[in-house]
């Protein structure tokens, strides 16, 4: 189930330059918590949207990217915030959370259709 929703890649520049690096590299832990942040994403939506994944549109693939990453971002955040500038992890921390929460908000209960205009 690991990286179905998102990338490690796009989870560490998420989590901003200033990430911890032994962290950032750390394959078997990100793994993890991808397989956390897609598992806890599909109870928060209702929606099995790994299982179905092939199927979504590109659209809802990148929003489903978005909001996994910035899960993922908000734990390597708060793995080791001393590397960051002085309130730059509670910024990313924030910026991630407002990603996160728009984005589930969106997804809950949606199905994958888009109006044509």
């Amino acid at each position: 189930m690991a990286w179905t929703l998102s990338i490690s890649s796009m989870a560490v520049v998420a989590a901003g330059i200033h990430a911890n690096s032994t962290i950032a590299a750390d394959a078997v832990t990100l793994a993890a918590w991808s397989d956390q942040v897609e598992g806890s994403i599909e109870q928060d939506t209702n929606t099995s949207w790994v299982a179905g994944y092939s199927s979504l549109s590109t659209s809802m693939k990148n929003a489903l990217s978005d909001i996994a990453s910035s899960r993922i971002a908000k734990r390597i955040i708060a793995y080791d915030p001393t590397g960051y500038l002085t309130r730059e992890a509670d910024m990313l921390m924030n910026m991630n959370d407002d990603i996160e929460i728009k984005g589930l908000k969106v997804l809950e209960g949606k199905a994958d259709k888009l109006k044509t205009p």
